[in-house]
């Protein structure tokens, strides 16, 4: 049995295909009803992910490279864990509900009725709940030079942040999950996998930690822009502030900014969104739908509120950023391992290659590193195999030996 990952509008789901190297295209397609229930006819199928940006049927016509229905998948390079791409016209049913679901709240519509009928005062708000937010050395310089050298600042990208909060409001940031998602030069759609979201908690568990942030870059032609935030990023960070419902949430923006030589410096910034901005997100003020000619640095109100002493409907980003200090520490993980959900799919190879290299090492050193129980993770069970692994991770106790002779064998299959 092949598992092939689909990733559409709704995000990643899994087809099962029963057949190996005689599946056609066809074929796939009538899985695809079957399994995720879109019609045959409404499918356009790509190994192509810019399949995702286009808009419309006509758009759609352009990637051409699965229109053969006769075509075998192996003809393709497809295996077992690949990613293809969906577009699809109209609306369906999830059977048994959504297991994945677009994160973002863009498109959403709220009535008058939702809203609460008095008026908000917006203010600055001067102190913030986190004291402070001190970066991983390895997890920050893994996510700026990806970021940097890979991305080349050209399109965003996003992650979570997972670590510690003290009880005087500190935030420790000790690794940094990067979920599925599609980045665009102004906009950053997460792909959000709950399945795979699980097996992360299911690790930060038993590593004591939980999610304390968000992170993602800006691209080189938002420096040219007079803004902190755009009002999409506002609208993002919004939006998993109020999810996380812990008031020490923290927002990090990773820049490309020129220096005074002329060159190119990666700088982190760090924020909390206020208190009032996270209020109206939750109470439905904002509106998500979002124009090409709206200024990027306001952010537009349903209703008006008010800044000051006047009654707007559009209100400067910079009101609802709190400005944090930042910090750096060594913490005890590695992050050495491919990092998931990039260009590069890891492999079985990728874990042989990891643990060779520090073979010299304790065997639970060797698997100190989260992307790397992230990867294993898939082959656990995660309400007690994955948070028991990551305990022996994080008290660096002897690892049992079912599990070393699991993640041993597996890198020999390479």
């Amino acid at each position: 049995m092949t598992m092939l990952r689909i990733r559409s509008r709704d995000g990643l789901e899994r087809v099962s295909v029963d057949g190996g190297a005689h599946v056609t295209v066809s074929q796939l397609k009538t899985l695809i009803e079957d399994q995720l229930q879109i019609p045959i006819h409404n499918q356009t199928l790509s190994t192509d992910r810019n399949l995702l940006l286009a808009k419309s049927p006509s758009e759609f016509l352009a990637f051409t490279d699965m229109t053969d229905p006769n075509l075998p998948l192996t003809s393709l390079n497809l295996s077992h864990g690949s990613i293809l791409y969906l577009a699809y016209e109209g609306e369906r049913t999830i059977r048994g509900g959504p297991a994945v679901t677009p994160a973002g709240s863009f498109g959403k519509k709220m009535t008058v009725e939702d809203l609460i009928a008095r008026q908000m005062r917006v203010g600055r708000q001067e102190t913030s709940h986190c004291d402070s937010v001190s970066f991983d050395r390895g997890c920050a310089n893994a996510f700026q030079h990806y970021v940097n050298e890979s991305l080349a600042f050209a399109v965003k990208r996003g992650g979570f942040m997972y670590g510690n909060v003290s009880e005087d409001g500190q935030v420790e940031v000790n690794f940094i999950y990067e979920p599925p998602q599609q980045g665009m030069e102004d906009n950053l759609i997460l792909m959000r996998d709950a399945v795979e979201e699980k097996r992360v908690d299911a690790i930060a568990l038993g590593l004591g930690m939980r999610r304390v942030g968000f992170i993602f870059n800006q691209t080189v032609t938002q420096d040219k822009k007079e803004y902190t935030l755009s009002n999409v990023e506002v609208l993002l960070a919004a939006q998993l502030h109020a999810e996380s419902e812990l008031k020490e949430w923290v927002t990090a923006v990773v820049k490309l900014e020129i220096n005074e030589d002329g060159g190119a410096d990666v700088h982190f910034e760090a924020f909390q969104m206020s208190d009032m901005c996270v209020r109206l997100f939750r109470e439905g003020w904002f509106e998500t739908e979002i124009g090409s000619d709206d200024d990027p640095k306001l952010s537009k109100m349903k209703k008006e509120v008010v800044v000051g002493v006047k009654d707007l409907k559009e209100v400067d980003n910079d009101f609802f950023l709190v400005v944090v200090k930042i910090l750096d520490h060594q913490g005890s993980l590695s992050c050495t391992f491919p990092i998931e959900n990039r260009s590069i799919q890891t492999t079985m190879r990728a874990l042989k290659t990891h643990l060779e290299r520090a073979k010299s090492l304790p065997f639970v050193k060797r698997i100190s590193d989260f992307h790397l129980l992230l990867f294993v993770a898939q082959f656990l069970d995660v309400s007690s195999d994955v948070p028991a692994l990551a305990e022996c991770v994080r008290l660096q106790s002897h690892v049992p030996e079912g599990y070393e002779l699991l993640i041993e064998s597996m890198a020999a299959t390479s």
